[in-house]
This record gives structure tokens, sequence and C-alpha cells, in this order.
């Protein structure tokens, strides 16, 4: 009896404190707050576009704003819920991106529509895309190093939306520091990559938060 005693003592004594993991709410809010200050220094180091007082009083891109910031928030929260295993048992708000995607994929579409007569294009293309794949690089590399200390039992979509999240950051420094009304442009190399870039996740996903 002693022997068995003094075994669970000594394993008790070499045991390591678990901290416990935090929130998914919480991890989402400091994912979103250090991403909110990247974009904001961002923009103070490249500047905002000229004209950002005219393009905040056009409702289309007003609007385009919002729902990609919107897409931002709800892809951090996404996240967070899919690097615990059970989700921390909020399935639907896991799912919840659906609901911002839809959002600005029709505000996207009426602003094409509006566009009329159209705007004229830029002399750029690719480097649109370029720019944006270089911002979200810093904001993709910390979102996933974070994930890696989780045990997500959905690696790819949690990949998926992870890259989706820090690609609506590079896509909304980009839409306020460039000056291009050319909406035509904007879903040709702004938007369109994010198709590429979520495909792009569940590789990822499977190569680095598979456990």
């Amino acid at each position: 009896m002693n022997d068995i005693e003094q075994l669970i003592a000594g394993l008790s004594k070499e045991a390591q404190p678990v901290r416990p993991a935090p929130h998914p709410y919480k991890l989402s809010l400091q994912w979103t707050g250090a991403a909110t200050l990247y974009l904001i220094v961002t923009l103070a180091l490249t500047g905002l576009r000229p004209d950002w007082r005219e393009s905040f009083v056009e409702p289309w891109f007003v609007a385009e704003i919002v729902t990609l910031f919107a897409l931002f928030i709800v892809t951090a929260l996404s996240a967070a819920l899919l690097a615990f295993p059970d989700l921390h048992q909020k399935r639907l708000l896991a799912f919840a991106p659906v609901v911002p995607a839809v959002l600005f994929l029709a505000v996207i579409f009426l602003a094409w529509r509006a566009d009329t007569p159209p705007a004229p294009l830029p002399e750029h293309s690719i480097e649109c895309t370029c720019s944006i794949l270089l911002t979200m690089l810093l904001p993709t590399a910390w979102t996933f190093y974070s994930l890696r200390r989780y045990a997500s039992t959905h690696y790819r979509l949690a990949g998926s939306i992870a890259l989706l999240c820090a690609f609506s950051v590079g896509a909304l420094w980009l839409r306020l520091h460039e000056v291009n009304d050319s909406i035509a442009h904007v879903v040709e190399w702004h938007y369109l990559p994010m198709l590429g870039v979520g495909l792009l996740g569940l590789w990822l996903g499977r190569l680095l938060l598979k456990w």
C-alpha cells in the first residue's frame, strides 16, 4: 500500500500543469485584433486611397467593404471553433461564414450591374492578386501557428477558412489603398483568386494541421 501511495505521489510531482485552452470567442478576438492592428499599420505605411472621402459616399463601395469585413470577422470565429475537436458544441457558428459570403457575392453582383457605363480598367492586372497574397502571408502564418497548438479534427476546413480570413485582410487593405473603381477588375483580380486560396487551404490544412 505504501509503495502505491509513493508511486502516486511521485507521479503527481512529475506532472506538468496543463494550461486550459482559451474559449473560441477569445481566440477569435485575439486573431481579429491582431489582424486589424496589422491592417491599420499597413494602411498607415502605404496610405489610404487619395479619393477615400468620395469613395465612402458611394453606397456599393461601402457595402463591399462592410460585407468583406464581416467575412473577415466570421471566418476568424469559424477558424477558432474548427480548432477544437467538438467545435465547442457550436456547429452552426462554425459554418456561419456561408452567410457573409453570400451577402458579399450579392453585393459584388449588384455593384457590377450598377457599373453602367463600366468604369475604365486600370493598366495593371495580376499585380493586385500578388499584392493581396503578399499582404496575407503574415496573418496566415500566425493563424496556422496558433491552430497547430490545438487538436482540430476538421483540419482541411480549418485550413481553408483560415486562408480565406487572411485573404480578406489583404483584400481589405488593397481596396482601401488602391485607386480603382472598375468592378470588373476587382472581381477578376481581387476576388476570384479567393476560390483558389480556399482550395489551397484544404491542402495546407491537411499538411500542417493534421495530428
